[in-house]
């Protein structure tokens, strides 16, 4: 488990392996969430990424009609 530690900035550097299994870029934007004293980082993905992510779903049989 990689651990980091916070600059006099509050800042710290990603390793690289998570990085890569992350498949972060530079300039990637990243939401954080603090619950229950946790952090948790996600990146956040653009709309424009998901075009097409959900070619050819159907909502047949979802429901009884």
């Amino acid at each position: 488990m990689p651990v980091v530690t916070l600059s006099k900035q509050f800042r710290f550097t990603m390793p690289k392996e998570v990085r890569q299994r992350m498949k972060l870029r530079p300039k990637d934007k990243i939401v954080v969430i603090e619950k229950s004293g946790r952090m948790v980082l996600v990146p956040l993905v653009p709309l424009k990424s998901l075009k097409g992510s959900l070619k050819g779903l159907t909502t047949r049989g979802l429901r009884e009609h």
